[in-house]
C-alpha cells in the first residue's frame, strides 16, 4: 500500500510540475493562445482552471504523503538481517539463564 501512495504522489508530482510550467507568472503562458474574445475558454478563465488545478493536486500531495506515513508506521518489516540478529539474541539469552540459575542459588535466593 506505501508504495502505490508513493506511486500516485509521484504522479501528482510530475502533474504539479507540468502545471506550473504551463503557467505564466504575467498572464502569458497557455492563456496567452486563448486570447481571442469569441473562445468559450477566455484567457481569465483558463488562469483560473490552472491555479484551482494547481492548488488541487498540492493538496493531493500532501494528503497522499501523510497516509503514506500512516501506513509506513502500522507496517513492520523485518529484514533477513534483523531475523538473524533477533536469533543470536535469543541464543545469548538461552546461554545466559543456565549462569543466572546458578548465581541465583549461590545467592540464596
Amino acid at each position: 500500500m506505501y508504495i502505490l501512495f508513493t506511486i500516485l504522489i509521484v504522479i501528482a508530482a510530475i502533474l504539479l510540475i507540468l502545471l506550473v510550467l504551463v503557467q505564466n507568472s504575467k498572464g502569458g503562458g497557455l492563456a496567452a493562445g486563448f486570447a481571442s474574445g469569441n473562445q468559450v475558454m477566455g484567457a481569465p478563465r483558463t488562469a483560473d482552471f490552472l491555479e484551482k488545478a494547481s492548488w488541487t493536486l498540492a493538496g493531493i500531495i500532501v494528503f497522499l504523503s501523510i497516509l503514506a506515513v500512516g501506513v509506513s508506521q502500522g507496517q513492520k518489516v523485518v529484514s533477513d538481517d534483523d531475523s538473524a540478529i533477533v536469533e543470536q539474541v535469543q541464543e545469548a539469552n538461552e546461554a545466559i539463564q543456565p549462569a543466572a540459575a546458578d548465581f541465583n542459588e549461590e545467592a540464596g535466593e
